[in-house]
């Protein structure tokens, strides 16, 4: 774990991200817990713990600046990306963490346990049934389905002030041609992540007008 150690220290510090010794290792702590599960429930086809904080940890953590408000609910997060990597560093931020798979969802509420993360809940549901009984100000999804699908799904989580992030690889150009709603594109620079990688930002007053 110590190249491991070596990778997210160089990595926050490229992305300007201030770190703790305490975020470190509960960062490697979270990377143990997917090596430990992930062959009994499939987490992440990713196998090398290097290629895991880069792909997943430093990937996570690039969306930093552009979390708004004190509620965000991460939907579709898997094994709990990039919500569990965030909510280490937003400690004050409340994180919602919802997916359909309960296999995942049992991963992502045991790593929650482990890694002591108060400010974390995590929900078993499909992201349209979700009815929360306070809207979010922060919908965020990682590779979760194409822009209108997100949009058409998500909308009904949305504060009036909130905004929408949907991380993407290449930008999708086409996707969002599709949905006709203002919206801004930005680059992500992941350290060590040679793929093209972007972050699409639709605040929520753009989905009520669209």
């Amino acid at each position: 774990m110590e190249s491991c150690r070596h990778i997210l220290e160089i990595g926050l510090d490229t992305l300007h991200v201030v770190w703790t010794e305490e975020q470190i290792g509960r960062l490697l702590a979270f990377l143990k817990l997917i090596e430990k599960w992930n062959k009994a429930y499939n987490l992440t086809a990713i196998r090398h713990s290097e290629d895991m904080a880069r792909l997943h940890l430093l990937d996570s953590l690039a969306v930093l600046p552009y979390i708004k408000g004190t509620r965000v609910i991460d939907i579709g997060t898997g094994a709990g990306l990039p919500g569990i990597p965030l909510a280490i560093f937003l400690p004050e931020t409340q994180f919602t963490l919802l997916d359909s798979n309960a296999k995942k969802t049992r991963f992502v509420q045991q790593t929650v346990l482990e890694l002591k993360l108060h400010n974390v809940e995590v929900r078993h549901s499909r992201v349209e049934a979700f009815r929360p009984a306070q809207k979010f100000d922060t919908v965020i999804t990682r590779a979760f389905a194409a822009m209108p699908a997100i949009m058409q799904i998500a909308a009904h989580l949305l504060s009036k002030q909130g905004v929408l992030l949907a991380m993407k690889g290449q930008n999708p150009q086409d996707e969002l041609a599709e949905v006709k709603v203002k919206s801004s594109v930005i680059p992500l620079n992941t350290p060590g992540v040679e793929a093209e990688r972007c972050v699409v930002i639709i605040e929520s007053e753009a989905i009520s007008e669209g």
